[in-house]
């Protein structure tokens, strides 16, 4: 379900990096995440009353990453910024999980993290160190890594709390997926803030497998370890390698193809151990 779930997020990734203005992306995707949610939490119960402060906190770490993710593809590359952006967030969550969710990873699990890790690093420099143009791009996607560390273990907490998966992804699309679009107009006004016809047919396809892909994530968030469902997830760099290589021409090599060997030998390590 996980693996499923990488998949779905690379590919609204490589959507949100392919529309020519990313804010606007993002804005229609969550808009849209939002529309399904509002049918959705009229057909199921909602969220115990203890998942409140933390589906709050969430729509507020999620608004904050999607205008954070639209400035990182704005400024570097895909090949770049994606993997840097989810590699770095397993490592936060190991460290956090053992004090918040009193998690504590096993010795072979802890090798299976450090090799996804260095998969995910070798993805990120395997064209070079980044220029001094390109460091703005690479601080924001450091930045954005924090943001998704934040959202993963305050979610992993939330979804447990609330009793119901469902419930808890409705409600937080619900809670941050309008605000998205409203301060995008707000900010540039109606006119520049209105996607064409193109971008709606790619990027509500793209708040589909959001909406998908996250709501799986919940799922094994409520019957794993918050550390492990993360690093699991970021195999989704695998597919945003492939899908920066073959939809935009970026380079893959034998660097990213030994960074991919490390993160699939740390997979299987990780559902051995």
């Amino acid at each position: 379900m996980v693996l499923v779930a990488a998949l779905c997020h690379a590919g609204w990734n490589a959507v949100i990096k392919s529309v020519p203005d990313s804010q606007v992306g993002m804005a229609v995707m969550n808009g849209f995440g939002a529309a399904i949610a509002a049918i959705l939490v009229l057909i199921v119960p909602p969220p115990n009353s203890a998942a409140w402060p933390y589906l709050i906190t969430s729509a507020v770490l999620h608004l904050a990453y999607s205008g954070l993710l639209a400035v990182s593809y704005r400024l570097g590359d895909f090949n770049q910024v994606y993997p840097l952006a989810r590699g770095l967030a397993p490592l936060l969550v190991a460290g956090v999980a053992p004090v918040v969710a009193a998690e504590h990873l096993s010795g072979p699990q802890l090798v299976a993290l450090g090799l996804m890790c260095g998969g995910l690093g070798g993805l990120v420099f395997a064209g070079g160190l980044p220029t001094r143009a390109g460091a703005s791009g690479v601080a924001a996607a450091a930045a954005t890594g924090v943001l998704i560390a934040g959202y993963t273990v305050v979610d992993g907490l939330g979804v447990r709390a609330s009793d119901s998966s469902i419930s808890y992804i409705a409600w937080l699309l619900l809670l941050f997926g309008p605000v998205s679009p409203l301060l995008l107009v707000l900010r540039r006004g109606v006119r520049r803030s209105r996607p064409s016809r193109s971008v709606v047919l790619r990027c509500i396809p793209a708040g589909l497998a959001g909406f998908l892909g996250y709501g799986l994530v919940l799922w094994a968030q409520s019957r794993g370890s918050l550390a492990l469902v993360a690093a699991l997830r970021e195999t989704s760099v695998l597919f945003g390698a492939a899908i920066g290589a073959l939809v935009f021409s970026e380079p893959f090599g034998r660097a990213r193809t030994a960074s991919a060997a490390l993160i699939t030998g740390g997979i299987v390590l990780l559902n051995l151990a």
